[in-house]
């Protein structure tokens, strides 16, 4: 199984790596709606998943299914513009496929990004939350089965996934950007149907201030690479029962990203120059 799909990953990382202008020094993720809002800047190069072999496509609309590659701010910048999810029926090892391309390219910084439902009481939707920590209620971990030794070892730490020098970057970068920015946890669940009322209560008892259906396989496969982590979320709506009155569509959630994706746009760059 090891060798299997190690074979994959190379095959997808030799047809990558012909295509980028160079090495990349920094990768970012592109959640739900977050890559239309974040648009393409000039130069660099677009490379469609389905260039790359053995790549998993997307199903859900807000997730273009692309790579753009180029320069921001001086940094070589690898933008994954969508992601895959374990709901869409593909395996935890196709869902991290992308993450694990990142860490046999070499790259060391992971930005990843979501859409969530607030569960925390003080959020509103279009607060922009940067993750401190994460709670994994997918009933399944990316790194259950044989270790890929080439990437890290069969037992990882996950005490800092999301790395307190890059927090403190980003909030340095908000404040000086006057972007308003919440700190939370973030809970993955299994979905595609949204959490009921019920649930959200008891995720609030666990400690989750997000809950969401993405981010914490990669998250985990990052950490196991040894890769630095920062992780912003845009909670695009109250989470079930938060508003009594508010029922949740995936329309809102594309609609909340447009909303505010220029001020996430800007929090992102603004983080990449001082990286």
């Amino acid at each position: 199984m090891n060798d299997t799909r190690m074979e994959t990953l190379e095959k997808a990382v030799a047809a990558l790596k012909v295509r980028l202008p160079k090495k990349p020094e920094v990768a970012l993720v592109l959640g739900s709606g977050l890559s239309e809002a974040f648009g393409i800047s000039e130069g660099g190069v677009r490379i469609q998943w389905g260039e790359i072999p053995g790549f998993p496509l997307p199903t859900v609309a807000g997730h273009s299914g692309e790579f753009w590659a180029g320069e921001i701010h001086g940094k070589m910048v690898l933008v994954q513009r969508g992601r895959t999810h374990f709901y869409e029926g593909y395996s935890l090892d196709e869902v991290v496929f992308a993450t694990r391309l990142f860490a046999l390219l070499g790259i060391k910084t992971l930005i990843v990004t979501n859409a969530s439902g607030a569960i925390n009481r003080e959020y509103s939707a279009g607060d922009l939350v940067l993750i401190s920590d994460h709670i994994n209620m997918l009933g399944e971990n990316p790194l259950r089965g044989g270790n890929l030794d080439r990437l890290g070892p069969r037992f990882s730490d996950m005490s800092s996934a999301y790395s307190p020098r890059l927090r403190t970057l980003a909030k340095d970068a908000a404040e000086e950007e006057k972007i308003a920015l919440r700190e939370g946890v973030y809970l993955a669940a299994l979905g595609p149907s949204y959490e009921t009322p019920a649930e959200i209560r008891a995720f609030r008892a666990l400690g989750a201030d997000l809950v969401g259906m993405s981010t914490v396989s990669e998250v985990i496969v990052a950490a196991h690479a040894g890769m630095e982590v920062l992780g912003i979320s845009c909670a695009t709506n109250l989470a079930a029962g938060v508003d009594p009155e508010a029922s949740l569509s995936h329309e809102e959630v594309i609609e909340t990203t447009r909303r505010v994706g220029e001020t996430m746009r800007q929090l992102l760059l603004a983080v990449i120059d001082q990286l």
